[in-house]
């Protein structure tokens, strides 16, 4: 198993954000991790990149403990945050050279690397502009280039479609599709069902800090007796979100 969850939790204060949450994900598979804003997504992935210290629980990437060898555990993992923060008085190409020198990446071999990743992701033309010009769409691509440069075996992404025109969705979810193809195992944090409904083998969704259900969406529906609800109308009879409220 690529990445093993086990019994994990949050707590700030009284607040208990993420609540003994247990989960995994196999290499090649992209697992869809859904929610309503404030469910706990994002506070997950943020300990699965090892931003944050878990309250309770274990989380083993490639088989090391992330609490016991971090840096093991990083070496294998990327990681594309919603909000990328990225420093705007470098170039993309000076950006990119500085994460392959954060992990170590032999230096002769980076350049190539860095070459391939932004003509793949069509920002070869604005290699040497500096990152304040970019636009969203720009900036999320390049993060996406950061999160791939050491190519791990394990992908994070939290809501990668947003900000993106149809044509940058569309590239996204096919390189998705294609790393898992290759053996990459994502975890896809995402408020686009459609998306989900698209990409993912597996998904699961978190609601107020715990997984209420996980599978594939076949056995979701199966599971919770809603075979006929198309994707949303599931989510949203899962999550007791009303839909008729503005």
């Amino acid at each position: 198993m690529l990445l093993s969850v086990s019994n994990l939790s949050k707590k700030y204060g009284d607040f208990l954000a993420v609540n003994d949450i247990s989960f995994s994900i196999k290499e090649g598979e992209i697992f869809g991790f859904l929610g309503l804003n404030g469910a706990g997504k994002t506070t997950t992935l943020r300990m699965l990149a090892g931003i944050l210290e878990p309250s309770e629980g274990e989380i083993i990437i490639g088989g090391h403990n992330l609490a016991l060898n971090p840096i093991e555990a990083k070496k294998i993992t990327g990681y594309i945050p919603d909000r990328p923060y990225l420093y705007p008085k470098l170039t993309g190409q000076e950006f990119l050279q500085f994460i392959g020198d954060l992990y170590e990446l032999p230096r002769k071999e980076i350049p190539e690397k860095i070459s391939f990743l932004l003509k793949e992701y069509s920002l070869t033309e604005w290699a040497h502009e500096l990152i304040e010009s970019y636009s969203h769409g720009m900036r999320q691509r390049l993060a996406t280039c950061a999160a791939l440069l050491h190519e791990p075996k394990f992908l994070i992404v939290d809501e990668p479609m947003v900000g993106l025109d149809p044509q940058g969705a569309r590239f996204l979810k096919n390189s998705f599709k294609e790393y898992a193809k290759n053996g990459m195992g994502i975890l896809l944090s995402t408020h686009s069902l459609n998306v989900a409904e698209e990409i993912t083998d597996r998904l699961a969704i978190i609601h107020k800090g715990k997984i209420l259900i996980q599978g594939t969406l076949s056995e979701i529906r199966s599971q919770s007796g809603k075979e006929g609800l198309n994707i949303e109308d599931l989510f949203l009879e899962l999550t007791s979100y009303d839909s008729r409220s503005p």
